[in-house]
């Protein structure tokens, strides 16, 4: 019986390997991210990671795939009214860094679009990640203003995108010590600006 329940209760070895490889990037970035010390952080045989991940590569996939999926159930759970400009603030304020949890989430994204920058792969993924939460944004944008103008939808949400980006990026290279006023005021005031 004991066996038994030592044995139900393991993780998933994927998915331990995607949180050791999570771990690893937030705490030294993914040149540390070799097999050998996501392996070790997993607590696992490198054999056991290659099995699920055959190449760096699609391990850094698997993991930003995760990263993506966090964030998006974490600004799904955001509750939503018929006030697009409170909407719009409290789903713009679920990406930035205003707590510890989503400070490594920000360190993560930060070391995996720097990948992006050179693998195809993680480049296509994180192109597609970008255009459906700027098409989400821009539908958000246009339904705020009460017209139809798919143009000015889109260069807010980039815009607003680009601001988050920006903040969240400056917040955690400089060792995650933005407090979250100085977060929060400069996107209330692009949005004040973006929704007049």
């Amino acid at each position: 019986m004991i066996l038994f329940m030592a044995v139900k209760s393991r993780p998933d070895p994927a998915r331990s390997i995607v949180d050791a490889l999570l771990d690893v990037v937030a705490e030294h970035g993914l040149e540390r991210a070799t097999v050998r010390e996501v392996a070790a952080t997993a607590g696992v045989a490198i054999g056991t990671v290659q099995h699920y991940f055959p190449t760096k590569d699609a391990m850094v996939v698997g993991a930003f795939t995760e990263v993506v999926a966090r964030i998006r159930r974490r600004v799904d759970a955001v509750p939503l009214s018929d006030d697009v400009e409170s909407d719009l603030r409290a789903v713009l304020g679920e990406l930035l860094p205003v707590d510890a949890r989503r400070q490594t989430e920000a360190r993560i994204q930060l070391a995996f679009a720097a990948r992006a920058a050179v693998s195809p792969t993680l480049a296509a993924l994180q192109r597609e990640v970008l255009d459906d939460v700027r098409a989400s944004l821009a539908l958000a944008f246009e339904r705020r203003s009460g017209r139809r103008d798919p143009r000015r939808g889109h260069d807010a949400a980039a815009a607003a995108l680009a601001l988050v980006d920006g903040l969240a990026m400056h917040a955690v290279s400089a060792g995650g010590q933005t407090d979250v006023d100085a977060l929060r005021r400069p996107l209330d005031l692009m949005l004040a600006a973006l929704l007049t």
